[in-house]
């Protein structure tokens, strides 16, 4: 057994950013944004360390079918994979259809396979195989809207919202014009949308949906259809939405679209990065301790839309995606993000993912591995909580996360110069602890000597030993 010598650096004390504990929050002089007289649905047991992939299957391989991407479902469990996210696999609207191949999200019908991406046999066959490799499929889910060609259109006219001239519409607010508004006061719609999600759970034994703009559908609908899915298998909930109402609902993780767009303000040296204390510490009174947060760096919208990680981040892209890991929530990657993804992907054409690029492979897999291993970084109540650690400098951005003997330590530079440190405050045993990326190992004392340096968005990260 290696000696324990207790240390103390400074004469600040430990900042704790974000400590769930009753005493805390009952302390606290934020309202909570929770109605705690309802009660919150348990994800499943398997997801408490779990990690997401959301898979582009148009892009994902020349063919973009889904027989093509099977014999790649092992080298995403190889990469430390547990929920592969579907992005939406129906037939795609032809009527006001935008590009050659139309957006996945304009749905001709829910209960059928894109031709373009093969058969229900071969989807049966993805998940069978994704499960064998003990992963989950969660499906894509598109509740808002539908293409201006669906089976329902016609038949049922009175399922969509209307315009003051009695003409089908697409979401108010939105550029979204090949997609039909669906009327959530009607009763019989609201019934066929439960019976159509009701279909893929019971015919091919997904685990889940994410749900697409989830808060353009009614709280109701979802805490209805949720009750009511449940009722076959305890499925996996995610909604693309930021709102503590949705867990409520039934929903069991929710998008960190702040934490995003912070990293990526950050990273363009608009924000500072001491605002990340404002957010998580708004966070963590918002949210109940059964609610998982999605973290990531990318994802389908971001790509197309706002730009790749380097785009938005510059040299910040590994520091951020090491926050997105490391911070409370669970952390998702995108089609082409372990290859560098060095281009936006069309949205509504074929645009074949590049993977000759192996160089970020290691550090993923560095950062899953640690996911997985250490019960700190858990997902939900099944982790700790974000513990902030006070340096002499505004730039360096550090905190720990500690459970059950499990523990990190992590520092960001979150700038785009070379920084200086010192840790203030912090007194805890100099056990050993080794550094996730590299294998180095040594006393903690060793790791934060005075004056520590970073490199420009530098980062740290070691786990207790």
């Amino acid at each position: 057994m290696k000696n324990i010598i207790i240390l103390v650096f400074g004469l600040s004390t430990l900042i704790f950013a974000s400590c769930k504990s009753d005493t805390t929050r009952g302390a606290s002089s934020q309202v909570i944004n929770i109605d705690s007289t309802k009660e919150i649905l348990a994800a499943p047991d398997w997801s408490k360390d779990a990690t997401i992939y959301e898979l582009n299957i148009r892009q994902y391989t020349p063919e973009g079918t889904i027989n093509a991407v099977i014999p790649y479902l092992k080298k995403v469990k190889d990469l430390g994979i547990d929920i592969i996210w579907v992005m939406p696999p129906y037939p795609i609207g032809v009527a006001k259809r935008k590009g050659k191949l139309g957006s996945p999200y304009s749905i001709k019908d829910y209960t059928a396979i894109n031709p373009d991406m093969g058969t229900k046999e071969d989807f049966r066959k993805f998940v069978e195989e994704a499960h064998r490799l003990k992963m989950k499929v969660i499906l894509d889910w598109v509740g808002n809207h539908t293409s201006f060609d669906n089976k329902w259109i016609k038949p049922h006219p009175d399922w969509y919202t209307k315009d003051s001239l009695g003409h089908i519409t697409h979401p108010k607010g939105t550029d979204w014009t090949d997609v039909a508004d669906l009327n959530y006061s009607n009763k019989e719609m609201r019934k066929a949308m439960i019976e159509s999600m009701k279909y893929w759970v019971k015919e091919f034994d997904i685990d889940g949906y994410r749900c697409d703009v989830a808060g353009f559908v009614p709280n109701d609908f979802w805490s209805e259809a949720i009750t009511k899915l449940q009722k076959l298998k305890h499925l996996f909930m995610l909604a693309e939405w930021e709102d503590p109402a949705l867990h409520k609902a039934g929903f069991h993780m929710t998008y960190g679209w702040e934490l995003h767009h912070m990293m990526n303000e950050i990273a363009k040296g608009k924000m500072k990065p001491l605002t990340l204390d404002t957010f998580f510490d708004k966070d963590f009174h918002r949210f109940p301790d059964e609610a998982y947060r999605m973290n990531f760096t990318t994802n389908h919208d971001e790509n197309s839309w706002n730009g790749t990680i380097k785009e938005r981040m510059g040299d910040a892209g590994d520091v951020m995606t090491v926050l997105a890991f490391t911070a409370e929530g669970m952390p998702l990657i995108y089609s082409g993000q372990e290859a560098n993804l060095n281009k936006r992907l069309s949205f509504f054409d074929k645009d074949t993912i590049d993977w000759s690029d192996t160089s970020k492979l290691g550090f993923y897999k560095s950062l899953m591995h640690l996911h997985h291993q250490n019960r700190a970084v858990w997902n939900g109540k099944h982790g700790s909580y974000f513990q902030k650690i006070n340096t002499s400098n505004p730039n360096i951005y550090a905190y720990l996360r500690e459970k059950d003997g499990d523990e990190i330590v992590v520092f960001l530079n979150l700038s785009d110069k070379k920084q200086f440190f010192n840790i203030l405050g912090l007194s805890k045993s100099d056990g050993y602890y080794k550094n996730i990326f590299t294998g180095e190992d040594k006393k903690f004392s060793e790791w934060i000597k005075q004056n520590k340096t970073l490199k420009p968005w530098g980062y740290l990260v070691i786990e207790k030993e």
